[in-house]
């Protein structure tokens, strides 16, 4: 049986590798908020309060542009969606612990924590202090999250205000997006919804990148649901 520390520094030492790849976007988030005329103190609360850099890229862009508070919280909610899934494979192996433990992991868990964490919990072992080590996983990332912003924002702070710092954004996002193309429902989603953005690129508020991602999703369902 391993104990909490154990746990806890296993989960650090797992989570090390991802933030190679974690730290830079977390430099180009906080240099496109500056770019994007978002107030030093909000860029960096942004990070502690969502904690999610692909919405925090799209609320950065969104803010940049105009597009109203409504529109930018309901499509950074249909980004975040994927969390319901995370939360509900890791529900199983925190029934257990008390509110505050699962308040606490749940404001945790991110993409690259989970990655980690699910595949500790589904390994044997005595699953008592399991939760430690989702802990040290989640606690390591925010760590750099957070650190990597700061340091992206007075970066940003000091390059011209002239720099066309905003095509960043739509590359890092084809970068993210083209090696998870792997199915025909994933390219179907994909392809609807540049498509939709495209044609719906006028509508007022940006509602069209909303517009995007609801049909973009519902096409990727509909390929995934069709007999094989």
């Amino acid at each position: 049986m391993t104990t909490r520390k154990q746990e806890f520094w296993n989960g650090v030492r797992d989570e090390a590798p991802i933030l190679l790849g974690v730290a830079p976007f977390g430099l180009i988030f906080g240099a496109l908020a500056v770019n994007a005329h978002i107030a030093v103190p909000a860029a960096q609360v942004m990070s502690s309060i969502i904690f999610a850099g692909s919405s925090q890229f799209i609320a950065a862009q969104m803010m940049g542009t105009g597009a109203s508070g409504l529109v930018i919280i309901l499509v950074v909610f249909v980004v975040n969606l994927r969390h319901a899934l995370y939360s509900a494979s890791v529900a199983p192996h925190v029934r257990h612990l008390a509110p505050g433990w699962k308040f606490l992991l749940a404001y945790l868990l991110t993409d690259e924590a989970y990655a980690v964490t699910i595949t500790h919990y589904n390994q044997e072992g005595d699953p008592a202090n399991k939760h430690w080590y989702f802990l040290g996983a989640g606690l390591t990332l925010w760590t750099v999250w957070q650190v990597s912003t700061a340091t992206g924002i007075f970066i940003g702070a000091q390059l011209p205000q002239d720099w066309p710092l905003g095509f960043v954004l739509p590359l890092t996002f084809i970068a993210l997006v083209v090696p998870a193309l792997k199915d025909k429902a994933s390219v179907a989603a994909a392809v609807t919804a540049a498509l939709v953005g495209v044609l719906t690129f006028g509508f007022p508020f940006k509602i069209g990148l909303l517009a995007a991602a609801f049909i973009g999703i519902l096409t990727g369902l509909l390929v995934e649901g069709r007999p094989k």
